[in-house]
């Protein structure tokens, strides 16, 4: 039976779209990354650390894109794993790791399933028991749209908690590609501030930086946290959830459509009967140009 796609009735179109999953990057990133073949292959292959904001904001289109295109999302899922083709080779442990090995693709997407969860846990008024088991569900739906191996996948909603628990206290590891997604002390100006004087951006990222490590700091499982150095007090995790029930608090004032990024919102709109493609990233996210050949970059050549 082929694949089928997620639709406006799901969870994860609900949550996974959502602007505030952007408060999760770091958190996503960083967990990614702790993987031994996932972090080599970022040491390895990765620009990121060039141009940290542009690889953000274009990834979020084909990756929303596998949630959100409809009937075109199955063609959407395997361009993004066609973006992992050539990435492999061998860690500095001599351990080997292919980019597709299916326990590597999975983790990256179980990342992702996290991601939606606890965004919704934290920022969007909680989640009841079955709808847990519901977004378990929708995400290996959404997983097999890849094409890859289902082997990994844990079978249900409890087995999958036993299969993070394992990851996060036996397989991630404390490493380069972690250390340097977490490091923001040299974090360029965002390209949406392009109007503010460079004079004021070092003491703005000093702020942004701090905040976004504290955020994700108290994300981190307890056993992430205490391998990377970190220490949280029952203070901050008073606070952390304080804060996350003000970013919920907030978007209640803000219509529907505009709480979701260009391509979920486009999913949302074709769910209501219009017409409207695919959208793109705009140019000002594209790689360089000497780049935009490279199969490993989602680069739309209508990007304007």
């Amino acid at each position: 039976m082929a694949p089928q796609p997620l639709g406006p009735c799901s969870l994860t179109w609900k949550y996974f779209g959502d602007w505030r999953t952007l408060l999760m990057a770091l958190w996503a990133g960083s967990m990614q990354n702790m993987h031994p073949a996932l972090g080599a292959g970022v040491e390895q292959h990765s620009r990121f650390f060039e141009e940290r904001w542009q690889r953000l904001f274009r990834s979020l289109y084909p990756i929303g894109g596998v949630v959100y295109d409809g009937p075109r999302a199955e063609r959407t899922a395997r361009e993004v794993r066609g973006y992992h083709d050539l990435i492999k080779g061998v860690d500095a442990r001599g351990r080997r790791y292919h980019a597709l090995d299916p326990d590597t693709f999975y983790w990256a997407h179980s990342t992702f399933f996290m991601l939606t969860l606890i965004t919704a846990e934290r920022m969007c008024g909680g989640l009841s028991a079955a709808q847990r088991r519901q977004l378990f569900d929708e995400h290996v739906q959404w997983y097999r749209l890849y094409g890859v191996s289902t082997r990994p996948v844990p079978a249900s909603w409890e087995a999958f908690q036993e299969y993070w628990d394992h990851m996060c206290a036996e397989v991630l590891e404390d490493n380069k590609a972690t250390r340097d997604v977490l490091d923001l002390r040299a974090l360029a100006k965002p390209p949406s501030l392009g109007w503010l004087p460079e004079l004021l951006w070092p003491p703005l990222r000093f702020v942004v930086a701090r905040s976004f490590v504290w955020w994700t700091v108290g994300l981190y499982p307890a056993v992430v946290r205490e391998r990377l150095g970190y220490r949280w007090s029952p203070g901050n995790e008073r606070l952390h959830r304080l804060v996350g029930r003000a970013l919920g608090l907030a978007f209640r004032f803000l219509p529907h459509d505009r709480r979701y990024h260009p391509r979920a919102r486009a999913g949302w709109r074709r769910a209501r009967g219009e017409h409207v493609p695919p959208v793109e990233t705009p140019a000002r996210n594209l790689p360089p140009r000497h780049e935009r050949d490279n199969p490993m970059h989602y680069s739309p050549r209508e990007a304007t």
